[in-house]
């Protein structure tokens, strides 16, 4: 790679019918891609390496194809991410030219944020990340999406501990209807911090109390240290501006 800009800059996309649709730099912000179905399918078959498959988003309410598992440990990241408003995958597919000449590509992710900006996720194995082929594709893609006015992240595995406890919130992130009534008063006894086993303790059903606990966290209504292992003696505190 020398660098040199990239031109003849395409986005081949579906429309939400499944009508194949081609894009230039100056169409995309009216371009609802978080809600055109994929452009390419996932393969699954017997003895692959990988492991794909579906992930249910909070975000989106629907499923989410993947490719590997650590595909699917940052789509439960960018689920829990509250500046997430939309997420889809396999969503467009990059097309351009520069000095080595044609190329395309099929981002992993594609993420809309609630401030209306755009970012797209790569993910790549550990093993992979360095090599030849990986890193021209990092550099083409990234120079791709700042002439679309998206940002860009290239990744690989994510924190580890971190991802434990948020995985383990995705375990509850589904609505709680028939305890609903109890989320107003454990954020109002969350008001200063408490390890969240002298929370439940204070209910009168704890058993019932902690998956209750489990999803505010994950919905960002309480909050806690999520970098060190979540455990009964973790301090959780009612978020700032949560309403009782």
């Amino acid at each position: 790679m020398t660098g040199q800009r990239t031109s003849r800059l395409r986005v081949h996309y579906r429309d939400p019918h499944g009508a194949p649709q081609v894009a230039t730099v100056e169409d995309m912000a009216g371009i609802a891609f978080e809600n055109c179905p994929a452009v390419r399918t996932i393969e699954s078959y017997p003895g692959q390496w990988h492991t794909p498959g579906q992930y249910w988003s909070a975000t989106t309410g629907t499923l989410l194809a993947y490719e590997s598992f650590l595909e699917c440990q940052w789509l439960t990241l960018l689920d829990f991410d509250p500046t997430i408003a939309a997420i889809n995958t396999q969503a467009l597919e990059i097309r351009a030219r520069d000095h080595d000449g044609a190329w395309r590509h099929v981002p992993d992710v594609f993420a809309r944020r609630v401030n209306g900006s755009v970012l797209i996720v790569d993910v790549k194995h550990p093993r992979r990340r360095d090599s030849p082929a990986v890193e021209r594709q990092e550099k083409r893609t990234a120079d791709a999406c700042r002439q679309l006015g998206w940002d860009y992240r290239m990744v690989d595995a994510p924190p580890a501990q971190r991802h434990a406890n948020i995985a383990w919130l995705a375990g509850y992130r589904r609505p709680l209807h028939a305890v609903a009534h109890l989320e107003p008063e454990i954020v109002a006894a969350a008001a200063q911090p408490v390890r969240i086993g002298d929370l439940a303790a204070t209910m009168p059903a704890p058993l019932l109390v902690r998956p209750v606990i489990f999803h505010l966290l994950w919905r960002h209504r309480l909050v806690c240290d999520l970098d060190t292992p979540l455990r009964e003696r973790t301090l959780v505190r009612a978020a700032e501006g949560t309403s009782r």
